[in-house]
């Protein structure tokens, strides 16, 4: 009985199905590698570059939208503080690392309002 066992087993155990052995089952593995860092670790490294150097090019004067979403005017930068001015004598410091982007002039300006 053991010997009709053996003998449906056939020939090569395990390396029989997949022909390459160990490397079948690293190939989808790096592919998918590779895909995820293409759509999403490159672009995102590209992103934190693109911001560290905004922040290290600010300069007083500039207009910034901040991550809270607040417009203003950079009234002066002291190290890893900027203090920004967001309305007539109104200014507030932030963290420099809190400034989303520039902003356009035209942005930051309070909306007119009619009365």
């Amino acid at each position: 009985m053991l010997g009709v066992a053996f003998a449906m087993a056939g020939k090569g155990g395990a390396q029989g199905a997949g022909g390459l052995g160990g490397m079948g089952a690293l190939v989808p593995l790096i592919l998918m590698f590779v895909i995820f860092y293409f759509l999403l670790i490159r672009p995102q490294q590209k992103q934190a570059k693109k911001h560290k150097e905004t922040l290290a090019n600010l300069k007083k004067g500039d207009y910034v939208l901040t991550t809270g979403g607040i417009y203003g005017r950079i009234f002066a930068i002291n190290g890893p503080v900027v203090i920004l001015e967001i309305a007539d004598k109104v200014r507030v410091k932030l963290a420099k690392g809190q400034v989303a982007r520039l902003a356009t002039p035209e942005e930051a300006q309070p909306p007119k309002t009619e009365g």
